[in-house]
């Protein structure tokens, strides 16, 4: 499920700063390559012990990811529900309280990247 409105789609910021802040709020740069990266952010449904992952891409406009200094924009955020052995369901209903945090932790993000 892509997550509309969340604000981050077209933001800017340098990889070292991307991965400072998104680290600090959770978030995992788990896949990358010279061009883009993935970052996920794991969230857990206590009631039924499944898996929801937070994601959001990062494209290179300017660099590559080998560099602290390359300039990446953003792109959609969207939630998925982890299946076994390792893969995500886009199509599962996401529970309200799971979706709360997930655009909680995405406005965080959205304030400590644009000051």
């Amino acid at each position: 499920m892509i997550i509309e409105n969340a604000g981050l789609k077209g933001l800017k910021s340098d990889l070292a700063h991307l991965d400072s802040v998104s680290t600090k709020i959770g978030f995992v740069r788990w896949q990358w390559e010279y061009y883009r990266a993935t970052y996920d952010l794991k969230l857990e449904n206590k009631a039924t012990n499944d898996e929801y992952f937070l994601r959001f891409n990062a494209r290179a406009v300017e660099g590559k990811l080998e560099s602290p200094y390359t300039i990446l924009v953003l792109e959609d955020s969207y939630i998925g529900r982890g299946t076994f052995p390792h893969g995500l369901d886009y199509e599962s209903p996401v529970p309200d309280q799971i979706l709360k945090t997930a655009n909680t932790k995405l406005a965080e993000l959205k304030k400590q990247l644009s000051e």
